[in-house]
């Protein structure tokens, strides 16, 4: 009995036994070799690094967010403050270039009954007629003004400042037009006036831009708002 079944299951138990092994050899093989080709795979590829043009986006829109900043915003002030002054300075040199076409030499014009007209008169002295003997340092005072503003201007952040200055400039630039280029001669140029209210001095739309530009900066002093776009309290 012994001996039969040492002929019958002595060719099973090596199958049995080397099954299992050839199994899991096969199995540790079969299981190792995709883990092994991902490890080395992951072993022996290097990281990708971030490239310049993957990287730059990222710098430029951190070097962008200063930009952004107190810079824009001046630049857009600069651009407000110079764009009233041009529109200031062609409505006041149009209006002149019609009164000497139109109105110089002839009679007033009646606006609103007698409490407004248009009288077309030269003035020498600054502005509604004031100063005649001083035509050169009003001219000189202009140009100053004008350079001043044009300082000012790189620090300025305030809307309300660059259209008070942007009314400044543009009036100044309108009387220093005339005294440079009318007659009698270069800054001793008359300028030409033609608004004339009933009981007051006659003027022009570049004075009424300086005074406009004036009294908004006193109130804005006032309240206490500096061209940087700062308030200070008193």
């Amino acid at each position: 009995m012994a001996e039969a079944e040492r002929i019958i299951g002595t060719p099973d138990i090596p199958e049995a036994e080397g099954a299992g092994p050839e199994q899991s050899a096969s199995g540790s093989e079969d299981g190792q070799r995709p883990g092994s080709e991902d490890g080395q795979r992951a072993a022996g590829e290097p990281e990708a690094e971030p490239t310049p043009e993957s990287q730059a986006p990222a710098d430029a829109e951190t070097d962008a967010e200063p930009e952004a900043g107190p810079q824009s915003k001046g630049r857009r002030k600069i651009a407000v403050l110079f764009g009233v002054a041009l529109f200031a300075y062609a409505l006041d040199l149009i209006s002149k270039m019609i009164v000497v076409a139109k109105l110089e030499h002839h009679e007033p014009i009646d606006v609103v009954g007698d409490l407004l007209r248009f009288n077309a008169i030269r003035n020498a002295g600054a502005a509604f007629g004031m100063g005649e003997a001083y035509t050169i340092i009003f001219t000189v005072i202009a140009a100053a003004v004008i350079v001043v503003i044009a300082r000012l201007a790189r620090k300025l952040y305030s809307l309300p400042w660059a259209i008070a200055l942007g009314l400044l400039l543009g009036g100044a630039l309108g009387n220093l037009t005339d005294r440079i280029f009318r007659s009698p001669g270069v800054f001793k140029g008359a300028v030409v006036d033609f608004i004339a209210p009933k009981g007051f001095a006659v003027f022009n739309l570049a004075d009424s831009a300086i005074v406009c530009g004036g009294i908004l900066i006193v109130l804005l002093s006032f309240r206490g708002l500096d061209p940087d776009g700062t308030v200070h309290k008193d």
